[in-house]
């Protein structure tokens, strides 16, 4: 059974710095990403990256979200840096072995900026 443990969120000022870290268990995955959801909003991307290393962003994130990964340790993830209150929301990592299938889910972790 795959499991997504994520870690490393919390309340920051907006400005502030945050990192997110996901662990999976298993074989190693194509494409590891991070998801986020706010009340009311649809779930979206933030940012993932393919096994070789390309990355994609969403363009609210670009030049302030960092996403890496460690193949050798089957992990990402996500340094975010001058955080905007807009930023606030359950943060998911997302795991897959094939392009265009939904994969695996992490738990969420909550991301709070205030002002």
């Amino acid at each position: 059974q795959v499991q997504l443990v994520e870690s490393g969120g919390g309340l920051v000022q907006a400005g502030g710095s945050l990192r997110l870290s996901c662990a999976a268990s298993g074989s190693i995955f194509l494409i590891m990403g991070w998801y986020r959801q706010a009340p009311g909003k649809q779930r979206e991307l933030v940012a993932n990256i393919i096994l070789g290393g390309s990355t994609n962003y969403a363009d609210s994130v670009k030049g302030r979200f960092t996403i890496s990964r460690d193949n050798a340790k089957n992990m990402v993830s996500l340094q975010m840096n001058s955080l905007k209150p807009e930023d606030t929301a359950v943060y998911y990592c997302n795991a897959r072995r094939r392009v265009g299938e939904n994969g695996y889910w992490g738990q969420g972790t909550q991301v709070t900026v205030s002002v």
